[in-house]
């Protein structure tokens, strides 16, 4: 009997800073029986689990870029932090592209950046928690240094693959 493969969940890494600041926001406004991941940017919620979703992730890496953290949002049930990049943008596009033929409706929806730090909770909450955040809130940038590939465990996920953005050498260019 053949076991079936637990869907991938695509996200993409925050440099170490930027990680352990939304981390700590999340452990410090997120339902704790609820709060088994950290702070994460979800790129694709659901890529089929085979050896060519690796490979094309694999074809995809690029140079580390940086994203502007432009606001919040309100979802209702919790927050989240707004984010925007060009080099964001055409990365999601290019793997919407690359996987348009296995992508299910809620990742064939408008990308709409973001970082939960508050979710599952009241709209009373979470409305105080918005204004809370926005009194102090000042645009700020991060970094992209990867993607990271996760199992889906029906709640939690498990950590598979990591594909870490190069920097481009620089051209050995002859002597004049």
């Amino acid at each position: 009997m053949q076991t079936k493969q637990k869907p991938l969940i695509l996200t993409l890494r925050l440099d170490a800073q930027s990680q352990i600041f939304f981390d700590e926001l999340r452990r410090r406004y997120f339902p704790p029986e609820r709060n088994y991941l950290k702070a994460h940017l979800t790129l694709f919620h659901q890529l089929p689990n085979e050896a060519t979703t690796r490979q094309c992730l694999n074809e995809v890496c690029q140079q580390p870029f940086e994203m502007e953290v432009t606001g919040l949002r309100h979802l209702g049930a919790g927050v989240a932090y707004e984010l925007i990049s060009a080099e964001l943008l055409a990365l999601h596009r290019n793997l919407s592209i690359r996987f348009q033929e296995v992508l299910t409706a809620q990742d064939r929806q408008g990308f709409k950046p973001h970082i939960t730090v508050q979710n599952k909770v009241t709209v009373e909450a979470s409305k105080a928690l918005l204004d809370e955040l926005s009194q102090r809130f000042q645009p700020f940038a991060v970094q992209a240094t990867g993607l990271d590939l996760w199992e889906y465990q029906g709640g939690p996920w498990r950590h598979s693959d990591f594909y870490k953005f190069k920097i481009k050498r620089e051209l050995d260019l002859p002597q004049m």
